[in-house]
């Protein structure tokens, strides 16, 4: 590897850490509304540079899912409200609470502090570049990021404009850097800086976050990926689940909330798969179908054979999985064999069947009679997002601004000793 010294860039960022960990709420939000300003007044650079890594993916045959994931050509407007929306949302550094006075006099309380550096590996989304930029200032993280090979030129123009803002509000510009180089070889190393990046953040396929779990000696927090379910029961209103289930297979197909799998409660299958069959095939949709399914809705165009791994499979595009099952027990058996804990739902009128569902299935989010496509921080009233995280510890679904902080004990006496 030649042209980056990782090692110097966590340096950098670890410094630039300190310095935005003391930074006010005040000082923090003028420094977004300065980030917002100057990507405004880089849009144009920042759209030529996209409009390059657009032609190359097309020249290189990236999917219609991959290259609607990179393109910012409709989105730079929309990415600059939320960077403003930002500086919008209560600071959670500095906050305390489960405050108590011990027998003994001590008072002790807990206070929420940045994690720190902030290390985030992700594909072809740009949008993530300021996305992440942004919560981490927010909450007095500083950041390295690695994006895609696909994005280079757009997170290139991004950061430029984003480090211009950070030096003209007096920050370190190091307070958000990027890995600018297609060289994979640096994200072997990335993993193990652990002396200078305190979390590291993928955001990617399966492969990634495998890669990262089996290489990092910096916690991991995964997630991002998603086969997501839902379960329509026998007491289901019929049109409303059409409309969730097509809502959450079409409305954006490429991402992680969107749902892959429809099972469907035998006593209704005979009427409702040719329905939803009929209604989204309409949107683009096609059908992997297991044996149930297949003789019901098996000679409706667009419909074929689920192969063996399909239901294992984050489509990432207009394709729907159809699952007849006999119970709710054999739907959540189903989920728990093929979910990756991100986004599953219920659709349904028995409010015993939703406690079941929601008690039994243990994803980051689970639904009842909505979308899985609210599995997102602005969606759930949180403001914004780094990443959905589908693990357990520290953190789970969307890392809003709470989740990028961590807290420590602070411990006030007067003059108590312990023997």
């Amino acid at each position: 590897m030649t042209g980056l010294d990782l090692i110097d860039m966590g340096r950098r960022a670890k410094s630039a850490s300190v310095a935005l960990a003391r930074a006010t709420t005040d000082e923090k939000n003028a420094l977004l509304l300065e980030i917002a300003n100057a990507l405004e007044d880089s849009a144009d650079a920042i759209i030529d540079a996209n409009a390059e890594d657009l032609a190359e993916g097309r020249a290189n045959g990236l999917s219609a899912a991959l290259l609607d994931r990179l393109d910012l050509q409709k989105r730079l407007t929309g990415i600059i409200a939320d960077v403003r929306h930002v500086a919008t949302l209560p600071d959670p550094v500095g906050k305390s609470w489960d405050e108590r006075t011990l027998e003994n006099g001590l008072k002790v309380s807990r206070r929420r502090i940045p994690l720190g550096v902030l290390g985030v590996i992700y594909e072809a989304r740009p949008n993530v570049t300021v996305e992440v930029a942004s919560l981490a200032l927010k909450t007095g993280n500083a950041s390295i990021l690695r994006g895609g090979k696909e994005t280079l030129r757009s997170n290139v123009a991004l950061v430029a404009a984003i480090q211009r803002a950070l030096a003209s509000c007096g920050f370190p510009a190091d307070g958000v850097q990027l890995i600018a180089s297609t060289d994979r070889a640096y994200v072997g190393q990335m993993l193990k800086m652990h002396q200078y990046i305190d979390v590291l953040i993928p955001r990617g396929g399966n492969s990634l976050h495998q890669f990262c779990r089996e290489n990092s000696t910096i916690p991991v927090i995964t997630g991002g990926i998603g086969i997501c379910h839902l379960f329509v029961d026998e007491t289901a209103d019929q049109d409303k689940a059409i409309a969730i289930i097509d809502n959450a297979r079409t409305s954006r197909p490429s991402v992680c909330n969107s749902a892959d799998t429809a099972l469907v409660h035998r006593r209704i299958a005979n009427t409702f798969l040719p329905k939803l069959v009929t209604a989204l095939r309409e949107r683009g949709v096609s059908f992997k179908a297991d044996p149930r399914a297949l003789q019901i809705v098996g000679d409706m165009d667009g419909v074929e054979p689920a192969g063996p791994d399909d239901f294992d499979t984050e489509w990432m595009a207009l394709v729907l999985g159809l699952k007849v099952v006999d119970s709710l027990d054999e739907a959540v058996e189903h989920i728990r064999a093929h979910s990756l804990d991100h986004s599953d739902g219920i659709l349904t009128r028995d409010l015993l069947n939703a406690e079941r569902f929601v008690n039994e299935v243990n994803s980051s989010a689970v639904f009842v009679n909505a979308s899985t496509r609210f599995n997102d921080g602005g969606a759930l009233g949180l403001g914004a997002e780094v990443a959905v995280s589908t693990q357990k510890l520290h953190a789970r679904g969307p890392m809003a601004l709470e989740e990028l902080t961590t807290y420590k004990w602070v411990v006030q006496g007067d003059g108590q000793v312990r023997w």
